[in-house]
């Protein structure tokens, strides 16, 4: 019971170092969107932007990069264990393969950018896909930095040094906002990268190239160095085949959830002018709970499941893996609920201004309540496939992702697009949730449901905390909206704050009496990083 603890404490304290970045991210993130609507609102060259990465996060998916830690973890602690120059081979061996097929497809793309533009955003006039090709050129460099630098991160990981791996989002965001600020005030930048004299979007592209540098293969390679890396050319070893069985599928495998976004950008342009936009902003209001809570949780947890099931520790490995799902549906249900009530006023605050009026607020406004309601279903795919990957299977989640993929891919022309944005949304969350549902049966089929015991009961008892909360939140915001005489943006902030309020006001007493396993979750992780301090000024 005391290692079980021991191993959930740590588990927290990564979670919470993981959660903080996560929290700086997002809220960078959002400040970023904020100035591209601001300066760009929705459409145009906002469209184009948003639409240049499709191509760059493909290229990303097709090498696994954003699951190097998953493939290359395992792997690398058992090698070193056994004999430590033979594992820096194996490490070198992968980090060179990476580098030399990131080089290879990136600069396909980039000779290849005007047909994959017209590809990838059909409903684009040819000015706008010849614009969409030079947005993609700048952005797709960033891939090879993002891709061999995944493998210093996973490193890093191995050795439980969040710290640098946190920061990573951190500078890759604040670099591209500070390109895409800074640059137009360049002498002769408009001239030489500007369209027609005018930069638009260039330098939020060139950033993008710029942070992934820095924040995503310089820093970590800087942590690792500093570790004790050893890193030669090494082009042979015979892990890298079973590294090539774990990471196929997740390269072959094309899932709804890898593909989400793409989807909303390719065919939010057969929509209209501004589709690929809103859905975009609506999309990262959804995403901001998400990033929150799963990936820390998610994060944070796979090492330790990894560890639990090399021990043959399957009874703790379910309870972990209980404990990362439970709390994290406990904290993603009422932050869901209250921010679909408040979505008016999150929209408002965060992106209405400049050229992003009241109208594109209330254009946004269903997408990103239809882009809430499946959030829950992404927290649990989040850690449940981690815990896949901590069996050594990364053929089930792609092949069943790869499923829902063809099934739903023809839906999307044939009855998405011609009823507008709102069923793009509704298709995108109506596939995820599919997809995370038929992962939770393979599951309970092949290693039994302990790992979900109580957890249906406590979404119920979420659920039932939350609603009522979530109408009051509503009210009040409409409240506002309707009687509060102040400016947009004011008003908003008190709708924000009333709807707040109200939520709090009714779902913590109702949290206390029927579910107050919620609020100890809540707490816990809090509660052993104060004690841990205590101890340690002690």
């Amino acid at each position: 019971l005391m290692a079980l603890l021991t191993a959930r404490q740590r588990m927290g304290a990564a979670a919470l170092i993981l959660a903080a970045s996560a929290i700086l991210s997002r809220l960078m993130g959002l400040v970023r969107d904020k100035v591209i609507s601001w300066q760009f609102g929705a459409g145009g060259e906002a469209d184009l932007y948003f639409a240049a990465f499709v191509v760059p996060d493909i290229i990303n998916y097709l090498l696994a990069g954003g699951f190097m830690s998953i493939t290359i973890i395992p792997l690398l602690a058992a090698r070193l264990r056994e004999d430590e120059d033979d594992a820096w081979r194996f490490f070198s061996c992968v980090f060179f393969w990476m580098l030399a097929a990131s080089l290879a497809l990136t600069g396909a793309g980039m000779l290849w950018a005007e047909p994959l533009a017209r590809l990838t955003a059909p409903g684009f006039s040819p000015e706008a896909s010849a614009r969409l090709a030079f947005f993609m050129r700048l952005i797709l460099p960033a891939q090879v930095f993002f891709l061999s630098g995944a493998c210093f991160t996973a490193l890093l990981l191995l050795r439980r040094q969040f710290s640098v791996p946190a920061l990573t989002p951190l500078i890759y965001n604040g670099c591209i906002i500070a390109a895409g600020l800074l640059l137009p005030l360049i002498p002769g930048a408009a001239g030489l990268f500007g369209a027609g004299g005018d930069m638009g979007m260039t330098g939020y592209c060139m950033g993008v190239t710029l942070g992934a540098g820095l924040g995503a293969f310089l820093l970590p390679l800087r942590a690792a160095a500093a570790g004790g890396l050893r890193l030669a050319p090494v082009w042979r070893h015979p892990l890298m085949g079973r590294f090539l069985l774990i990471a196929l599928p997740l390269m072959l495998g094309q899932t709804v959830i890898m593909l989400d976004e793409q989807f909303l950008r390719v065919f939010g342009s057969l929509v209209g002018d501004g589709a690929v936009s809103l859905l975009n902003y609506g999309r990262r209001i959804a995403q901001v709970p998400v990033g929150l809570v799963g990936q820390a949780a998610a994060v944070a947890s796979y090492p330790f499941l990894v560890r639990l099931l090399a021990e043959g520790e399957t009874e703790r490995f379910d309870k972990t893996l209980r404990a990362a799902l439970a709390g994290s549906l406990g904290l993603i249900i009422p932050c869901a609920l209250w921010m679909a009530a408040a979505a008016w006023p999150i929209l408002g605050i965060i992106f209405q201004g400049g050229r992003f009026g009241p109208e594109e607020t209330l254009a946004a406004l269903p997408l990103t309540r239809l882009m809430l309601a499946p959030t829950p279903f992404w927290i649990i795919y989040m850690v449940l496939v981690r815990a896949y990957y901590a069996h050594g299977d990364t053929l089930t989640p792609a092949l069943t992702g790869t499923a829902v993929t063809l099934v739903c891919l023809p839906l999307y022309p044939c009855v998405a697009v011609p009823r507008g944005a709102w069923a793009v949304a509704a298709l995108s969350g109506l596939s995820v949730s599919v997809y995370v549902v038929w992962l939770l049966w393979i599951w309970a089929r092949r290693h039994g449901a302990a790992a979900f015991d109580g957890l249906a009961a406590l979404a119920a008892r979420c659920l039932a905390c939350s609603a009522p909360a979530a109408g009051a939140a509503w009210f009040m915001a409409e409240l506002c909206r309707a009687r509060v005489p102040l400016p947009p943006f004011l008003a908003a902030c008190a709708a924000l704050a009333a709807s707040g309020a109200a939520f709090a006001l009714v779902a913590l007493p109702l949290a206390r009496l029927f579910a107050p396993e919620l609020l100890t979750m809540a707490l816990r992780p809090l509660r052993e990083r104060l004690r841990r301090n205590r101890g340690q000024d002690a």
